[in-house]
C-alpha cells in the first residue's frame, strides 16, 4: 500500500469514473512516458551492472521530475498520477503473485509472521510513547505516525485515521514523514546489503518486515534479485494483512466504536493482499498457459514501474521541511528501531524457529 505526498495532500482514493476526471489520461501517459524511460534506461549495460533496475529508475526519474517540472502541470495531470500510484500499484502487487508459490510463501513461515506481530505492536506502541512521553507531540499524531511506520506507511496513516479522530493537518504530517524514511530505507538496505551476512530469502524478509511502503519494499528487493524480491513481497503481505485485526484492537483500546453521530469508525480490509495470495495460489497449480503467464509478468512489470514513476512525482523534498522537527524525529527514532532492531529481531527469530 503506497502513497508519497506532501503534508497537504492526503492520500487520494481512487473513485469510481476516475478516467472521467480531467487529467485522467494526461496523468496515466506521464507516468507510462517516466515508466517506459525506465524501462529503456535499465537495459543499459552500464546500469544493469550497477544493479539499478526499472523499478529503481522509474521512482528516481519520478522524484527529479516530481521536484522540477511536476509542480506545475500537477493540476492538469494529478489524478492520472495519483491513480498510477494507488491502483496501478495494487494491480501490479496482485499480478506479482503469478512470480510467487505457496511453497516460497510457507518458506517464509512461523518466524517471518512472528516477526511481522512485534514489529507491528513494538513500533506502533514505541511510536505512541515516544511521541507523547519524550517528545510531548499530541497522542492522535503520535499514533498516526506509529501505525505508518509499523505496517504499510500512508495507507496505514490514512486507515488508522478514523480510529484515532486525527484532524487532516495530523494525517499530513504523519504521511510526510513515513514516506521520507521509507524512501531512504528503500534505497539504504540493497546498499547495505553486502554487509548484512543474510542470503537472499533472509535479506528479503528482513526488507518486508521493516520496510514502510510495499512499493519501497518491492524496490528494495528487486535491487538485490528475484528471490529477494519474492521474500520481501510475502513478507510484506503478511504485514499489510495485519492492518484489519490492528485496526479492529485499536478501535476496542480506545472505545472509538462510534462518534457523536453514532455512527461506527469503518475497519479497512486489505483486499488486494488477499487477492495476491489467491493469484500465488493459481501460479502454484500452474493453471495459466506459460505464454499467458510471461505475458502477465510483462504487464506486471509495466504497471509498478508506472507506479514507481508516479510514486516519485509525488515525493516532495519540501515535505521534510513542512512537516517539523519533532514529527520528523519521532519517524527517524522509529525508522532506526525498525532497521538496527527489526534485523536484531529477524536473526533472532530465523535462529529460534529454523
Amino acid at each position: 500500500m503506497s502513497a508519497a505526498l506532501t503534508p497537504t495532500s492526503p492520500v487520494p482514493a481512487a473513485p469510481q469514473g476516475a478516467h472521467r476526471q480531467p487529467g485522467f489520461w494526461p496523468g496515466l501517459a506521464l507516468a507510462a512516458a517516466i515508466a517506459a524511460a525506465a524501462m529503456g534506461l535499465a537495459a543499459l549495460p552500464a546500469l544493469q551492472a550497477a544493479g539499478l533496475s526499472a523499478l529503481t529508475l522509474a521512482i528516481v526519474l519520478g522524484i527529479a521530475a516530481g521536484n522540477t517540472v511536476f509542480p506545475a502541470i500537477a493540476g492538469r495531470v494529478g489524478s492520472g498520477v495519483d491513480f498510477s500510484k494507488a491502483m496501478l500499484l495494487r494491480a501490479g502487487i496482485v499480478l506479482y503473485g503469478l512470480r510467487v508459490t505457496f511453497q516460497e510463501i510457507a518458506g517464509v513461515g512461523a518466524a517471518g509472521l512472528a516477526v511481522d506481530i512485534v514489529v507491528v505492536a513494538g513500533i506502533f506502541c514505541l511510536g505512541t510513547w515516544l511521541g507523547t512521553r519524550w517528545l510531548k507531540l499530541d497522542r492522535e499524531t503520535s499514533m498516526l505516525i506509529g501505525a505508518g511506520s509499523a505496517i504499510c506507511g500512508a495507507a496505514a496513516v490514512m486507515a488508522t485515521e478514523p480510529v484515532v479522530k486525527g484532524q487532516a493537518h495530523k494525517v499530513s504530517v504523519a504521511v510526510a514523514t513515513v514516506v521520507v524514511f521509507g524512501t531512504v530505507g528503500m534505497f539504504v538496505y540493497p546498499w547495505a546489503y553486502p554487509y548484512l551476512g543474510l542470503s537472499e530469502h533472509a535479506y528479503g524478509v528482513f526488507a518486508g518486515s521493516t520496510i514502510h511502503e510495499v512499493a519501497q519494499v518491492v524496490v528494495a528487493g528487486r535491487a538485490v534479485s528475484e528471490q529477494a524480491a519474492s521474500a520481501a513481497v510475502i513478507e510484506k503481505m503478511l504485514r499489510v494483512m495485519l492492518l484489519a485485526p490492528f485496526l479492529l484492537i485499536l478501535s476496542s483500546r480506545l472505545g472509538a466504536g462510534g462518534g457523536a453521530d453514532g455512527t461506527r469508525s469503518k475497519i479497512v480490509i486489505p483486499w488486494f493482499a488477499l487477492l495476491f495470495v489467491a493469484v500465488s495460489g493459481i501460479n502454484s497449480l500452474h493453471l495459466l498457459p506459460a505464454a499467458w503467464k510471461a505475458a502477465l509478468i510483462q504487464l506486471d512489470t509495466v504497471l509498478l514501474a508506472m507506479a514507481m514513476a508516479a510514486l516519485g512525482l509525488r515525493t516532495h523534498i519540501g515535505a521534510i521541511r513542512q512537516a517539523g522537527a519533532k514529527p520528523m524525529l519521532l519517524a527517524a527514532v522509529l525508522f532506526a528501531t525498525l532497521t538496527v532492531g527489526g534485523y536484531a529481531l529477524n536473526v533472532g527469530a530465523a535462529k529460534l524457529f529454523g
